[in-house]
């Protein structure tokens, strides 16, 4: 037997040998879990209708936002960042599935999100991030794809919101913006797994309509002068019908809870005190004054962007505090703070509040980045980016595949001051609520750096705007022989951008939403009768939960005006709902349903100081009837209510965004009494009899 002698040495050497494979399997091991726990935290900042014209860092000239700039002053801005659809749930449904609005299904405010389908949480949930959804969720189903979630009923209110989860509602306390800062700041405290990166989504209500204020901002901007816009009395000369049709003015479209002069409901009574302190002495400041015309305008735009712009200091103030939460747990070098908001929105800008055209204005995002390490701190990007790129970016930030059905790009290269020479010339727009709230028509459109061409094609109307020339979109060219080289171009490559983006059928997406006449009229058909409210006179608490919504009704009281204006009754507002009201001397009864509005007038004189009994009835068959004195007074074609109107229930006045086509004030002066509303249509003997009375 041949035997061999090995020095310690070599028997070292030879053990070493045989292991190491294993070592480096095993470092390798570490290496690849130690790279996945250290992958970016993403912080997503979303706030509703934040207009980057009313952010510090995007210049400004109304108000300052020191935790926002301190972002911008860290990371980067983006320049030129737009919408695909410029309304809220939409924009939302964009980002999670980067893909257009027709191809994920949430068109408009009134579909329901698939939650079945591929998100990019879901993505990333799948690659083991832990996936949070805080705040405003607004897409009526619930949140899929999430670790953890709490989210607001609907819009949800300014204060007291009642909050979603997984486990049932959760009622809380308190001013709405800090709630969901406290919840946010409670995950990544308490409740994130730290072993995990995480993604959290932590979107605010405000400063979505009707602006409300929270308990410290009052009175901020009471002694300041907020500058007007240069377009706040545009008339809207020089471009389409679209524009003038509208109903989003200042002067005509801010409701009395818009301009606070009624006092909002659902407030504790500790709050009550705090808002009419503040608001009480304004508002009597501004009936003693009787202002009209310009001057009555010029308050109404003080009032609002006030309003608007403290709703904004409390986001802001939310964000330092988030901000500085991640410098405290140690999260701040490690995670990606993305700063957005739904849409834009304007701040008087030709006369109007709210979003949804193609206007720069309504167009434009805020986009605010901010990646230590990645990207060079007060930088400016100015490629042409969309909220269509948001799922892809995550994604790619998180080192996860991009699916081939996504259609936006990522971000990273812009993020690391690349410009890739393939990166887009063009951003395609299309928006579709119409009939719909304030009136938008539908509209679809192409956006150069320099050009835009917009096409409202439900009436065949045309824009062309030289943004070069003309930024603030006063005069369409469209047709001008000087334009036609660029008008041509522009429209060959609005058809590239619809093939891509397969929107094969733009005149016809969106249909399918309306398209629910039939479906309703079963269900209101099933309705039985059903008193729902009966009031002696206007003063005793009113129902908070009344749903209208694929019912036949009978509305009606008696009253003695004193003159031949004001409401009666009113649920719902300027998307859906039901107004009861004299106009003219005349009664009316109108529906609102997807913003289209139906009425019917009475063909008899109400005379002003006589009592007078009036009742208005809409079917099953959306068949409105207007009743004076027991006796059919007028009849006419209306339509059933698709949903629960956001607005509540109003009597005397119209307390919401107004349901019909009045202006404020919308109170009736004189006597109330016997209110009533049905679901169903009340019987001729009953009618008589409430008649008679």
């Amino acid at each position: 037997m041949l035997m061999t002698r090995f020095s310690r040495r070599e028997t070292l050497l030879a053990l070493a040998t045989r292991l190491l494979p294993a070592l480096a399997l095993l470092l390798g091991l570490s290496a690849a879990l130690d790279a996945a726990d250290r992958r970016p935290n993403i912080l997503f900042i979303f706030t509703d209708d934040h207009a980057p014209h009313a952010i510090g860092a995007y210049g400004s000239k109304i108000n300052k936002t020191p935790n926002m700039d301190k972002l911008a002053r860290e990371g980067m801005i983006f320049q030129n960042s737009f919408c695909t659809n410029s309304i809220c749930g939409p924009s939302r449904a964009v980002i999670l599935t980067g893909k257009h609005s027709h191809l994920n299904g949430f068109m408009t405010n009134g579909n329901t999100f698939d939650g079945s389908q591929q998100t990019f949480p879901k993505l990333m949930r799948k690659a083991g991030y832990q996936t949070a959804m805080v705040g405003k969720w607004h897409l009526k189903t619930e949140p899929t794809g999430f670790d953890f979630w709490e989210v607001l009923i609907g819009q949800g209110p300014y204060y007291n919101p009642p909050m979603r989860t997984p486990t049932g509602t959760k009622k809380y306390t308190g001013y709405t913006t800090t709630i969901i800062t406290d919840i946010a700041l409670d995950f990544l405290e308490n409740k994130r797994d730290k072993e995990k990166p995480f993604v959290l989504m932590y979107q605010h209500k405000a400063p979505h309509r009707n602006w409300a204020p929270g308990p410290g901002y009052l009175n901020m901007y009471d002694d300041v002068t907020i500058p007007e816009p240069a377009t706040l009395f545009d008339k809207w000369e020089n471009r389409t019908s679209a524009a003038k049709t509208q109903t989003m003015t200042i002067e005509r479209h801010l409701s009395v809870n818009d301009l606070k002069l009624n006092i909002p409901r659902g407030l504790t009574k500790e709050q009550l005190a705090v808002w009419n302190a503040a608001y009480g002495p304004k508002n009597k400041a501004f009936k003693k004054a009787k202002l009209e015309g310009k001057a009555l305008v010029r308050w109404k735009y003080q009032r609002y962007i006030k309003d608007y712009l403290r709703c904004i200091a409390a986001v802001d103030d939310s964000i330092g505090r988030v901000l500085g939460c991640l410098d405290k747990e140690g999260l701040a070098d490690n995670t990606i703070v993305i700063y957005s908001s739904d849409q834009g929105f304007y701040l008087g800008d030709h006369g109007w509040f709210d979003k949804r055209w193609m206007y720069e204005e309504s167009l434009r995002m805020p986009l605010i980045v901010r990646w230590p390490g990645v990207i060079k701190p007060g930088t400016a990007n100015h490629h042409l980016v969309q909220n269509l790129d948001y799922a892809e970016t995550f994604l790619d930030v998180a080192g996860i595949n991009i699916p081939d059905d996504m259609q936006g790009r990522s971000l990273v290269p812009l993020f690391k001051g690349e410009s890739p020479a393939d990166w887009r010339d063009s951003i395609y727009y299309h928006y579709l609520e119409f009939p719909g709230a304030h009136s938008v028509r539908r509209h679809y459109g192409v956006r150069t750096r320099t050009h835009k061409l917009i096409r409202y094609y439900n009436i065949d109307e045309w824009e062309l705007f030289d943004l070069s020339k003309d930024p603030d979109e006063l005069v369409s060219v469209h047709g001008k022989e000087e334009y036609a080289a660029v008008q041509k171009d522009l429209e060959q490559e609005l058809s590239r951008l619809q093939k891509l983006y397969s929107d094969n059928e733009p005149e016809k997406s969106g249909k399918k939403a309306k398209n629910n006449t039939r479906g309703l009229k079963r269900k209101a058909k099933q309705v039985k009768l059903q008193k729902v409210l009966h009031l002696e006179k206007p003063g005793a608490p009113l129902p908070k939960d009344l749903d209208p919504s694929a019912k036949p009704l009978t509305v009606g009281a008696w009253c003695s005006p004193e003159s031949g204006d004001g409401v009666l009754i009113a649920h719902g507002g300027e998307s859906t709902g039901y107004s009861l009201y004299l106009a003219g001397g005349k009664a009316r009864f109108a529906v609102r349903s997807g913003g289209e509005l139906k009425e019917v007038v009475s063909d008899v004189k109400i005379e002003a100081g006589k009592r007078v009994h009036i009742v208005g009835t809409l079917s099953a068959t959306g068949k409105l009837e207007l009743l004076v004195n027991g006796v059919v007074a007028g009849r006419g074609a209306g339509h059933l209510l698709p949903s629960k109107p956001f607005d509540g229930l109003s009597v005397g006045n119209d307390a919401g965004s107004l349901v019909a086509a009045y202006t404020t004030p919308t109170e009736l002066k004189g006597t109330l009494e016997d209110i009533r509303i049905y679901w169903g249509i009340l019987d001729a003997k009953s009618l008589k009899v409430w008649a008679s009375k």
